[in-house]
């Protein structure tokens, strides 16, 4: 859905990576084929919509580019069930998987037989596209598998407003994160230069949450980042420390826009930062630690930044992105410079309203009064903190 298929209830659904295939031991070679993908993911993809499967004609597939080496595929028509397995291996380097029925049921069954048959028949069309020819004869690793991963098909659930009381909206580029928000009946805002990845344009974040906010269309904004998970995919340290700065920049004009919006009178509002998982540079993956969360009051984080004349003159201009150089960047130069950190004082809190805690992290946060909570409790949270929770 949030790559722009239309689902109906009977579809299955999938999240995909363009990868690279061993045709020859059938390993994955590289679970991403290339992030830079946006110039040839639409032309492999408009030639993966409508395939026809030989064994199920009565099936129909969709598929459409989503974002970096990621696409959508959807295959409509009667008897399938999502309770299957993918094929992605998850890691670089392993067999291509199997799908298998993870219930007993004939429509399990029946749709672990159409994904086979789809990986295949998607293998077949790329293996031979004029792009994937010419990548090879350039050197570059082919985009020749299709891995077909979280098996899902819509369902019928309470919208978020029925269920939390909130008019929601979200900034979302991130194909995945947009569907999930849209079956929950969250407007999706348009934000021009939000691409949901390295090149995301983090000013124009901040700007369009704050205006669907401000203009009292809606009590509850998403804002979802990307670029600082694929620097942990990517195993680049720094680059990862450098596009949190990016965010900081972005939060801190976040703030100014909503604090400008309270002092003209236009609402009260609180602001939430916290993650869906960690992904540790080390480990080049999700992993399942505790994520930090914080929430407070805009008028009282305009008071730990230095008061109204401090925030007035956060500049709301483009945040620049930071140079590929960084990317280079060794774990030596990183645990370096985080040793060097220890040594230097860290800032007093100047108003705490809340807990002693000075600082985002892992290791900080479970130092604060809210403790270790389930994602679950999250809304119920939001919501006490906001007095909406009666």
């Amino acid at each position: 859905m949030g790559a722009g298929i239309d689902m109906a209830p009977g579809d299955i659904a999938f999240k995909c990576n363009f990868a690279t295939l061993d045709t020859a031991t059938k390993m994955v070679i590289k679970r991403r084929a290339d992030r830079h993908f946006e110039d040839v993911g639409p032309k492999l993809c408009a030639a993966l919509d409508g395939v026809k499967l030989p064994s199920f004609p009565e099936l129909v597939v969709k598929a459409k580019y989503a974002t970096e080496h990621r696409c959508g595929v959807v295959v409509s028509g009667p008897g399938l069930s999502d309770d299957v397995s993918g094929t992605d291996p998850l890691k670089d380097n392993l067999p291509l998987q199997v799908s298998t029925a993870l219930k007993s049921t004939p429509e399990a069954q029946h749709s672990a037989r159409v994904v086979n048959e789809l990986s295949a028949v998607l293998h077949s069309v790329l293996q031979d596209h004029p792009i994937n020819r010419q990548r090879v004869a350039d050197g570059s690793s082919p985009a020749n598998v299709v891995l077909l991963r979280g098996c899902g098909s819509r369902i019928a659930v309470p919208t978020f407003q029925q269920k939390h009381g909130m008019r929601a909206c979200m900034v979302a580029p991130t194909k995945i994160i947009a569907g999930l928000g849209m079956s929950l009946g969250i407007d999706r805002l348009h934000a021009p230069g939000t691409t949901g990845d390295y090149r995301t344009q983090f000013h124009i974040k901040a700007e369009k949450i704050a205006e669907a906010l401000t203009a009292g269309q809606y009590d509850f904004g998403f804002l979802h980042i990307k670029a600082v998970d694929d620097t942990g995919h990517d195993q680049q340290p720094v680059l990862k420390v450098r596009y949190l700065e990016c965010v900081d920049v972005m939060l801190r004009q976040l703030i100014r826009r909503l604090h400008e919006a309270e002092a003209a009178g236009h609402g009260r509002y609180a602001v939430c930062v916290t993650g869906d998982h960690s992904t540790p540079v080390l480990l080049g993956d999700h992993s399942h630690e505790p994520v930090p969360f914080t929430i407070a009051h805009v008028r009282h984080v305009v008071k730990q930044m230095g008061g109204p004349a401090v925030v007035g003159k956060v500049p709301l201009v483009h945040i620049a992105h930071p140079p590929t150089s960084d990317s280079q960047t060794t774990l030596g130069s990183i645990a370096q410079a985080a040793r060097q950190a220890r040594h230097l004082k860290k800032p007093a809190a100047i108003h705490t309203t809340g807990d002693s805690v000075s600082s985002f992290g892992e290791a900080a946060a479970a130092a604060g009064f809210l403790g270790r909570f389930p994602g679950s409790e999250v809304m119920q949270l939001v919501q006490q903190f906001t007095g909406r929770l009666v």
